[in-house]
C-alpha cells in the first residue's frame, strides 16, 4: 500500500481557502479605518483662520484621497466604498444630537463643510475609482 499526500497548491484559478478570510479581514480593517477617519475628523474639523473653516476644507483632500487609494489598491470600487461607509455611519452619528444636547458635528460652516462635503468627496472617490470590470459584464463559462 502507498500512501498519497495532497497538499493544497494555490493557482490562479483556484486562490485556496484562506484567499477568502484575508479579503474579508482586509475589508474590514479598511471599514475600522474609514471609522477612525469619522471619529478623528468628527472632533478636528472645527479650526478656523480667521472665518475659513481651514480644518474642514483640509480633510476634504482627505476624505476623497483615502477611499481613492484604497480602491485603487484593492483594485475595485468596493476597497473606495468600504472605508468610505465606515467614514460616513461615523460622521452622521457624531452629528445626530444626543440626549445631553452635545453635538460633535455641528450646524455651523465648518460643520457643513466637513459632513456635507465629506460626503460628496468620498462619493467621488468611489466613482472615480477604476474597477477591473462590471460583474454584470462578465461572461462565466465561456472561454
Amino acid at each position: 500500500m502507498t500512501q498519497e499526500t495532497h497538499v493544497a497548491v494555490e493557482t490562479e484559478d483556484d486562490p485556496g481557502p484562506l484567499a477568502g478570510a484575508v479579503t474579508g479581514a482586509a475589508y474590514g480593517v479598511l471599514f475600522l479605518l474609514g471609522a477612525v477617519l469619522g471619529v478623528v475628523g468628527g472632533f478636528q474639523h472645527g479650526w478656523y483662520a480667521g472665518q475659513v473653516p481651514v480644518a474642514a476644507i483640509a480633510w476634504l483632500a482627505v476624505l476623497f484621497a483615502v477611499p481613492y487609494a484604497m480602491g485603487r489598491l484593492m483594485g475595485g470600487k468596493l476597497g473606495a466604498l468600504v472605508p468610505a461607509a465606515g467614514w460616513l455611519l461615523v460622521s452622521f452619528l457624531l452629528a445626530t444630537p444626543q440626549r445631553a444636547g452635545d453635538l460633535a458635528i455641528a450646524g455651523n460652516s465648518a460643520g457643513y463643510w466637513y459632513l456635507y462635503g465629506g460626503a460628496v468627496a468620498v462619493a467621488a472617490a468611489v466613482v472615480v475609482t477604476r474597477s477591473a470590470g462590471s460583474w454584470l459584464l462578465r461572461s462565466y463559462g465561456r472561454l
